[in-house]
């Protein structure tokens, strides 16, 4: 049986040419994500719902070709596992009811994967369905991303781009914080063994608010919690292998490659090319083309991937984007990217 390509990088073998996924590669992009879409009453429904989950995540396999799935899902499922409501607002984003007190969500923590079974349901069906060499992919919110959500009751009203309430919660309440974070730990952790269970190969940890920390912070409300979750993770007998992506932390990462016991590190597109060559003489790494580049196209799309190429080619490296693909970007950009690479 072949090994799929993504399972060679993160396993440190070298590969012809780098795998390739890309983050959100299931969404509005896709006119036949759209059509699916409007068939669910709202997100959060049709992220539970596993025969329609499983079609989103094979679409741009079909369309494409890529070399993983991505199972389709949201960081936003573990605070509802934790009894904390979510909802989506049409064009506004997440909206998250008062959170319960910590001592509460501490004993639901627990149970978080079997409270979001049908999430395992759709990798389950997707791995029926999926060609032994594509690889597939279940994911997580990182703990204090998911926490900037649960703190703010995703209104984020003040410095939304820096989580300014959720900061200033951990300069001001550090116990709640912290308790927090430990309870997102053993949830995350039984969330990601329930997929790894349900036939996921590569668990990827999404950090998306990890920018703008100062060192201290960052040790605290990152570094720290990413090291318990997978320690976590493996003390449960999860041995697939794991990405962080500590998005915005670029002057961090290599520390972050060092310190965390992942198999690969993401970097986003304010990752300078110096730096992820530093992080790839430690481990494999991914990332890292602008979204906005992809949806301009072009001679500069053309040129930044072989720029990339150049960079990071030689070494353990899965072509990805640097952050989730933009609604708008258009289809022809895709297959632009995927002929440059080599991977179609």
């Amino acid at each position: 049986m072949t090994t799929p390509l993504l399972l060679d990088a993160l396993a440190g073998r070298t590969t012809a040419r780098p795998p390739v996924w890309f983050m959100r590669q299931a969404g509005r992009y896709l006119p036949e994500y759209r059509a699916l879409r409007s068939e669910a009453s709202d997100f959060i429904a049709f992220c539970l719902n596993p025969e329609m989950a499983a079609e989103a995540t094979l679409q741009p396999m079909r369309r494409f070709g890529f070399d993983a799935a991505i199972v389709f899902a949201d960081i936003l499922l573990i605070p509802r596992a934790l009894g904390q409501d979510v909802w989506f607002e049409t064009g506004e984003g997440p909206r998250l009811g008062d959170m319960p007190p910590v001592g509460r969500m501490s004993e639901l923590a627990e149970g978080a994967g079997e409270h979001l079974h049908q999430i395992g349901q759709t990798l389950s069906l997707v791995r029926a369905q999926l060609e032994p060499e594509r690889a597939l992919i279940g994911f997580a919110g990182a703990p204090w991303t998911v926490a900037t959500y649960m703190l703010d009751g995703g209104k984020n009203t003040i410095g939304k781009g820096e989580r300014a309430s959720a900061r200033s919660y951990a300069y001001s309440d550090p116990d709640t914080v912290d308790g927090l974070l430990a309870v997102l730990v053993e949830a995350t952790a039984r969330y990601l063994k329930m997929q790894a269970d349900a036939g996921a190969q590569v668990l990827k940890i999404f950090e998306s608010w990890a920018e703008g920390l100062p060192d201290d912070l960052f040790e605290r409300l990152v570094l720290n919690p990413h090291k318990a979750l997978v320690a976590r993770t493996r003390e449960l007998g999860v041995t697939v292998p794991l990405i962080g992506f500590p998005r915005g932390s670029a002057v961090h990462a290599a520390r972050y490659a060092t310190e965390v016991d992942v198999q690969a590190v993401a970097l986003d597109t304010a990752c300078p090319l110096a730096t992820g060559r530093e992080v790839q003489t430690i481990k494999p790494i991914q990332g890292a083309l602008d979204p906005l580049l992809l949806r301009a196209g072009g001679k500069a799309l053309d040129a930044r991937v072989d720029q990339l190429m150049e960079a990071w080619g030689d070494g353990l490296w899965i072509f990805n984007l640097g952050h989730g693909i933009l609604p708008d970007v258009p289809i022809a950009h895709v297959e632009q990217v995927l002929k440059r690479i080599g991977a179609q």
